[in-house]
């Protein structure tokens, strides 16, 4: 099992940034893959970006161009730089580790993006 612990969301204007972060108990080097979900009350929990053991990554449409997946094995952390936010991006962002045949997840990090 994976314990992961995000932090970095907050409130911010439409076009500014966040950096989300996501500590794991495991090095990541361990895990099939690492990433980002959001969520919204009563719509599904999205896939945001993802990096994979090889290191390749993968975003939401919704997102490319604008949000950055990044890791420091060191530090056994997964970043999420968002840049230009914009009100849709409102939701609570979850940190998932997948490891074997468990998917584990953060307790969340809620992102505000309002005027």
């Amino acid at each position: 099992q994976v314990q992961l612990v995000e932090s970095g969301g907050g409130l911010v204007q439409p076009g500014g940034s966040l950096r989300l972060s996501c500590a794991a108990s495991v090095s990541i080097f361990s895990v099939t893959s690492i990433g980002w979900y959001r969520q919204t009350p009563g719509k599904p929990r999205e896939s945001v970006a993802r990096i994979f053991s090889a290191y390749t990554t993968s975003y939401a449409d919704s997102v490319k161009g604008r949000f950055t997946i990044s890791r420091d094995t060191a530090k056994k952390t997964v970043y999420l730089q968002m840049n230009s936010l914009k009100p849709e991006d409102t939701a609570v962002y979850y940190c998932n580790a997948v490891l074997g045949d468990l998917d584990n997840w953060g307790q969340g990090t809620q992102v505000t993006v309002s005027s």
